[in-house]
């Protein structure tokens, strides 16, 4: 019996959309009019794949500009000294009862500058007063007026400077003219002369004072981040769908411009704890029986031969809260700007 033929290959185009037979392999379109022959396999491997890259996980989200600054300040060895110090010294302004044990006020003139003692590590002042108590408490003074000040400083010349640059017109104008003045006023002569005529023994008079002359600086500063942030698109794009000036000043324009104030009022902390430390050793800030650091200083420099401990603690504890401050507003600064990443 004859052999039978073999069938020939079909011949039939394939319509697309149906499946192909092993013989006919796999043609991939090219994409440019043409095609290309695959083999079966990959031919299988193009029909099960999907759009998704292979290997590889969810797309991360877009980090913030807060989240890379908390990034890069947790390892800041200088923000971390500064904040841990900072913290302690919180604490302590807190509770001060938690390391001392005397009052600031309890003072016995038979132990008048009298050296370190047993219970008494920093010796005593001219008055009889323990130094270790008094510096103790005076960092309650002075965490609270600098904190106070810094919140009031920067409430009102961010309120203030924000409004002017959002809105400008006259209202800019005369804000800028005022700002001048004040920075024509030196801030100690400022106070010599303002707080020479209160007779209040409270901190709230300096807190004040340090605020009307301060604010000027973050009004300024504010401004011009006001000024900046609402050219930007999203801005435009805002105002362009409908929405009111509140909604694009509190949502787009004040989240992207209070960056350079947070890093402002940070250094200028510690120059508020400083100049009331500066007014109270002049005598026209805190007054006994208040206990100030500066107080203490003026109390101890005319004795600084005899008793040189009574100056060189509140002195050095004045010093390293001041250092601290600053260089926490350094490391903030050098996060939060762009420009130095």
């Amino acid at each position: 019996m004859p052999e039978p033929t073999p069938e020939p290959p079909d011949k039939r185009p394939h319509v697309p959309g149906t499946a192909r037979t092993p013989e006919e392999g796999a043609i991939a379109d090219t994409g440019a009019g043409g095609a290309m022959d695959l083999a079966t396999a990959e031919g299988e491997t193009l029909e099960n794949s999907t759009d998704e890259p292979q290997g590889t996980g969810p797309a991360e989200k877009p980090r913030s500009l807060w989240s890379d600054a908390w990034r890069d300040l947790r390892r800041n060895p200088v923000f971390i000294i500064s904040a841990l110090f900072i913290l302690f010294l919180v604490f302590i302004s807190l509770w001060p009862g938690a390391i001392t044990w005397m009052s600031p006020l309890k003072c016995d003139l038979a132990k008048a500058q009298e050296g370190s003692q047993p219970g008494h590590p920093f010796g005593f002042d001219g008055q009889g007063c323990d130094v270790y108590t008094r510096t103790v408490y005076g960092a309650r003074t002075s965490v609270a007026v600098g904190v106070c000040s810094t919140v009031g400083v920067a409430l009102l010349g961010s309120v203030l400077g924000g409004l002017a640059g959002f809105f400008g017109g006259v209202g800019d104008s005369i804000l800028s003219r005022i700002t001048d003045i004040f920075f024509a006023i030196p801030v100690v002569l400022g106070g010599l002369v303002l707080l020479s005529v209160v007779t209040s023994n409270t901190i709230w008079p300096v807190i004040g004072f340090m605020v009307l002359l301060g604010w000027p600086q973050i009004s300024r500063i504010a401004r011009g981040s006001v000024i900046t942030a609402k050219q930007n698109d999203y801005v435009q794009a805002a105002r362009a769908l409908g929405a009111p000036n509140s909604r694009i000043l509190l949502r787009h324009i004040a989240p992207n411009a209070v960056a350079p104030v947070i890093v402002v009022a940070t250094i200028a902390l510690g120059t508020y704890i400083a100049l009331e430390a500066t007014l109270s050793y002049l005598g026209v800030g805190l007054k006994p029986p208040s206990v100030s650091w500066g107080i203490d200083i003026s109390a101890a420099s005319p004795y600084v031969r005899n008793a040189p401990h009574a100056l060189l603690w509140p002195s050095g504890a004045l010093a390293v809260t001041v250092l601290a401050f600053i260089m926490l507003g350094d490391a903030v600064r050098d996060a939060l700007d762009p420009k130095l990443r």
